[in-house]
């Protein structure tokens, strides 16, 4: 499933997501329109890694309108000392948006994005955290 944001085709996963493709489009076009969206769904990540769940769990909590850097969320997620490796499970989420890997950034910046930091960007103003 493919949204348009900041001019940008995002693409979600959505057969990672335990939900009718027609809830999925309807919350994820209800959260770009500027709704606050809890994606609260059941997601089959069994393909991944223990790791990569961890952290997109992790990555799962930060609320809207919050940001939290690499380094704290490898805390959140039980590896203190892996903000390097948790920056890559955010490059690789397969479910943007619904795994919230735009609320993620530098201790000193915005950080990375594999969408672009224009599609970061966005989010992060929708939102009211930039």
């Amino acid at each position: 499933m493919i949204f348009r944001v900041a001019g940008k085709s995002v693409k979600i996963d959505e057969t990672l997501v335990k939900e009718k493709k027609r809830r999925i489009e309807s919350d994820v076009k209800k959260y770009l329109e500027g709704e606050k969206i809890s994606f609260d769904y059941n997601l089959d990540l069994k393909g991944l890694t223990i790791f990569q769940q961890e952290v997109l769990g992790a990555m799962r909590k930060i609320k809207y309108g919050e940001k939290v850097s690499y380094g704290r969320l490898a805390i959140r997620s039980g590896y203190p000392l892996a903000d390097r490796a948790v920056g890559s499970v955010c490059n690789k989420n397969p479910l943007p948006i619904i795994i919230p890997c735009h609320r993620v950034v530098a201790k000193n910046s915005i950080g990375g994005y594999a969408l672009g930091e224009d599609v970061k960007r966005h989010l992060l103003r929708m939102e009211g955290s930039l």
